[in-house]
Order: C-alpha cells, then structure tokens, then sequence
C-alpha cells in the first residue's frame, strides 16, 4: 500500500495563458496531478491537441497524463492549492482594470475545497491579494479565510520568449497570510523551481516586490529614450554614447526602444493607483511611463523627420495619401506571437492619422491575433520582394528582420530610395546604400 505521506497534493490553475500554462506543464512534469482550467474553451481544445498559440510550450510537453485541460469549473474542487494566473491590465484610462481577477477569484470562490489554500501570481497592488480578492472568495465560499481556505502569494516573472530565465531556472518568491501557509507554499514551489525560493515577510511585500521590478526596467529605458531624443538634438549617435558608457562595470545595460507588453507598460500604473489612495502623488514613476507611452508618437514623427530629408534630396514632393509605409513587426517583443499591449499598435495609428498608406508584417502573429488586438493597417502575408514603399520602420528584432540582406532592404523602397527607421538598431548602416535615409534611436 502506497504511503499517504508520498502522494502529491492535486493542484489547478486557473488562467491557462503565458503565466499559467508553464506552470501547469510544471507542477504536472514534477509528478503532481495538475487541473490546468481556462473559461476559453478554444483554448482548451487546443491545448488537448497539443497546440499552444503562445508558442511557449512544446506539444510533447503539453500531452502528459497527470495534466487534464478543462473548462469546467467544478473540477476545481479535487484540489488543495488554487493558482490563480490571470492577466491584470489596464483601461483605455491607465486605470487597473481588476475584471479578469475579480472573476478568476469568484470562480475559485464557488468552487474550491475546504482547507485549500489559494494562491495568486496575477501583478498586483500591495494589499489587493487580502483586501480586495478574499472577501471575493469568502462570499463565494461561504468559508472563512483562515479556518474554511488559506491564501498566499508567489509573483511570477515569466518572460515570454526567454529559454534562459525559465520558470525553473527563476528564484520565486512566495508568501503566505501566516508562517504556516508559506512554508507550505515554499515546499510546493520547491518542487518546480531548481533556483530556489525565497520566503518573502509578507504578502504585501511580495506583491510590491514584483510591481517594482518591473516599475524599475520601465524607468530605466524611458532614461535611455530621453537621452536618444537628446543627443539627436545634440547631432550625437545615441549608440555611439551606448558603446562608450557600457564599458564601465555598473552601467546598467539598457537601451531606448517601445515599450510594451503585459508588464512594463503596465505594473507602473498599479503602483500608482496605490498611491492615488493613499494621498501621494508619484512623479519619478509617472515620467517613466509618459515618456515610454510617447515613442510610438517620437517613431512617427523621426519617420517623418526622414520623409522630407528624402524628399529633399530627390527634390519631389509626394503627398501623404500616396506615400507608402511598411511597419515590419507588430509583436511587443522579438521572436514572440504577443501582441498585448504592442507599442506597434500605436504607432500604426499614430502614421495613419497623418495621412500615410500603411502595410504591416509579422511573421510571428496571425491576423486572427491582429483582429482582436484591433490593429489597423494592411497586414501582409510576407515580406515583399519588391515593393513601392517611401519609408520602412522595423520596430523589434526577430530573428527573420535580422537576416535580411541589404540588397533585400533596398528592393523594398521606392526606387531604391526612402526612409528606414531602425527602432532596435539591427542593421549596420554600412549595409545600406546613401540613397536610404537610415534613423535610429
């Protein structure tokens, strides 16, 4: 007969997307029975069939018999620890939009065992996890927090696209309402996480922990986008300062560039909406975040900027109705299909309502993706061979942008002549004829 003291406890996780999804295959590839629930249907379907759409996991690793994909709510109640792992973004307003974890907790509510203890990766405010997300679950529960379920808190740091920084290979951090809770906590991530886990004080700290992390990237890069629309007036090439200043052992490593995402573009403004409540007025933080959400506006107008050099040159004028324009790269980031939050997005109707015809490509999203993100321009199937465009911005650095040929570049302009707004700095301007106007940040 088997010990009882052997048999794993029954996990679920609730939200089946970039943060929950490696999770689920996690727990289920160390041996646990996983319960991996999404109330998209469609999802579920495919993640049965091996398919992920977020490209993440591997179908060999999605099909193991101790993960069952479900839909069904109800299931939830064979297990002892509830990982909620839903996204928390942000309204049109910038303000926290709580809609997603607000119904990830009434779904954990209604359905969870008694004893469980419920545990939340979703980004959020120090103080939400207690204040705002267990009287949800005690109304739904009827139990009380603390006799009928426990709660805890284990931020993730999921970085899509990443094979280094893994979940197994990232330190987690974990907290739980008392000492008990997060030792139980720190055992089960244990189980997963090979870099260890660190038992934070509290759960406030652990949700404020992960909110700075990456409040502390954003102002990072939105120093370096100040210093790049600086030196440009200065006449000095932002990355011949880079190449300089990185050679000093704590210059930290950082670059202008979009922003976006589900983190950076967004973790900031939970933080301030904290702040809000309680009295104070951030305004380090908030800079960081406006000069950031300008650069679509900055690409469009450097765009701009080289459209008229061009024309200067060639001594036409073209009207905006009839230029043309090719954005490659409509993802947040390089060599990833997440499209959430995609500075690209903005910059596309940034150039529209100036007048100018607009193409898109992507090799990593399908205009199914585009449709729901409401993309506008064009979106094309492939690159060109030869097109009739006056300028091209490549906004991020996928692996097929960086293998282009300079003779491929040249074929995409309008008689070999135009504007390329290199957002990432990708190509060496000696690859590029004189004819082609060449800007980066």
């Amino acid at each position: 007969m088997r010990n009882k003291s052997t048999i794993k406890p029954v996990v679920s996780v609730v939200g089946l997307g970039y943060v929950g999804l490696p999770l689920a295959v996690a727990f289920a590839n160390a041996g646990f029975e996983v319960i991996g629930f999404d109330i998209d249907k469609k999802r579920v379907e495919e993640l049965k069939d091996g398919k992920d759409r977020t490209k993440e996991v591997d179908a060999r690793k999605l099909k193991q018999k101790t993960l069952a994909y479900t839909a069904d709510a109800s299931q939830l109640k064979k297990a002892s620890f509830v990982i909620i792992a839903v996204p928390t973004p942000v309204h049109e307003s910038k303000e926290p939009d709580l809609r997603p974890v607000h119904s990830a907790s009434e779904i954990a509510g209604k359905n969870m065992r008694r004893g469980a203890v419920v545990i939340y990766e979703s980004t959020v405010w120090p103080g939400l996890t207690e204040e705002y997300c267990v009287p949800i679950l005690e109304k739904k529960s009827g139990m009380r927090c603390g006799k009928g379920f426990f709660i805890a808190y284990s931020p993730e740091r999921i970085n899509p696209g990443d094979t280094e920084h893994t979940l197994e290979n990232i330190i987690k951090v974990v907290a739980g309402m008392n000492a008990s809770v997060r030792k139980r906590v720190a055992q089960l991530y244990r189980e997963i996480c090979k870099a260890g886990v660190f038992e934070a004080a509290s759960i406030r700290a652990a949700e404020a922990a992960k909110v700075i992390e990456n409040t502390q990237r954003d102002l990072n890069i939105a120093l370096m986008n100040e210093l790049a629309m600086l030196f440009r007036r200065l006449g000095i090439p932002m990355r011949d300062v880079l190449d300089a200043a990185f050679t000093k052992w704590n210059f930290g490593r950082y670059a202008p560039g979009l922003v976006g995402g589900h983190c950076i573009p967004v973790d900031p403004y939970y933080l301030t909406a904290l702040a809000h409540r309680v009295g104070y007025n951030p305004k380090v933080i908030l800079a960081g975040r406006q000069i950031n959400d300008a650069m679509p506006e900055y690409v469009a107008t450097f765009l701009e900027e080289g459209l008229r050099q061009a024309n200067n040159n060639t001594h036409q004028k073209r009207a905006k109705q009839k230029t043309k324009i090719l954005v490659l790269g409509l993802t947040f980031k390089e060599n990833v299909p997440d499209t959430r939050n995609s500075p690209a997005k903005y910059l596309i109707r940034s150039l529209k309502r100036r007048g100018y015809l607009v193409d898109t490509y992507d090799p990593h999203v399908t205009p199914a993706a585009l449709a729901h993100e409401q993309f506008d321009g064009t979106f094309l199937k492939k690159i060109p061979v030869k097109a009739l465009y006056d300028g091209v911005i490549v906004t991020v650095a996928h692996r097929e942008f960086m293998g282009l040929s300079g003779a491929k570049i040249i074929k995409l302009f309008r008689n070999g002549r135009g504007t390329l707004v290199d957002v990432r700095g990708i190509f060496a301007r000696t690859r590029l004829p004189k004819e082609i106007i060449y800007k980066t940040l």
